[in-house]
This record gives C-alpha cells, sequence and structure tokens, in this order.
C-alpha cells in the first residue's frame, strides 16, 4: 500500500508542475507562447508564472500579453510574492524577491 501513495503523490506532483512556467531571461513572447500552449493543447484552466529576482517584470509583462492580445478571457486568480534567502558559492546569504502569477481561464 505505500508504494502505491507514493506513485501517486508522485504523479499528483508531476500534473501540477506541468501548470508552472518558470520565468527567466528569455523575451517574454517566449513564455507568452508556453501559457497559450498550456491552456489550448493541455486543457488545463490554470497556469502559474514563477519568476525571481530581475525575471519578475518579464513575468509580470508575460501575464499582461497574454491577458490582452493572446487569450482575452483569461484572468489573474491570484498574486503571491515572497523573499527568498539564498546562499551563494561564496557562502554569503542575500534577499532574493520571487513572485507567483495565477492565471486562470473563466469556462
Amino acid at each position: 500500500m505505500t508504494e502505491k501513495t507514493l506513485k501517486i503523490k508522485t504523479t499528483e506532483k508531476i500534473e501540477k508542475d506541468e501548470n508552472v512556467i518558470y520565468v527567466g531571461k528569455k523575451p517574454p513572447m517566449s513564455y507568452v507562447l508556453a501559457v497559450v500552449t498550456q491552456f489550448n493543447s493541455n486543457g488545463s484552466d490554470t497556469v502559474i508564472l514563477k519568476a525571481r529576482g530581475r525575471a519578475i517584470s518579464t513575468a509580470v509583462d508575460t501575464a499582461e500579453i497574454v491577458r490582452n492580445r493572446f487569450v482575452k478571457n483569461a484572468k489573474i486568480k491570484n498574486i503571491i510574492i515572497a523573499t527568498e534567502n539564498i546562499t551563494n558559492e561564496e557562502g554569503r546569504n542575500s534577499n532574493v524577491s520571487s513572485i507567483e502569477i495565477y492565471l486562470t481561464i473563466n469556462t
């Protein structure tokens, strides 16, 4: 029974990670394509954009481009902002801002 429970939990986590798009250094249109693909091909009704540091502005741009140009019925369900404490190679701690933007389609 324990093995089945572990497999089910792993499967659920994979399904949730499929709806997450990690925003980095690419141009916003690359992420817009990923969001629109998630909405259309996977049939998911929620997509999560995650970004840290300088990529936060790219994530916000991506969400706005999706809402205003490509998926007109997409809404921002939730925005979560946080600060993460990261230790670099030299052993110094630094705080990095992060954001999660939840986009949903009203059906």
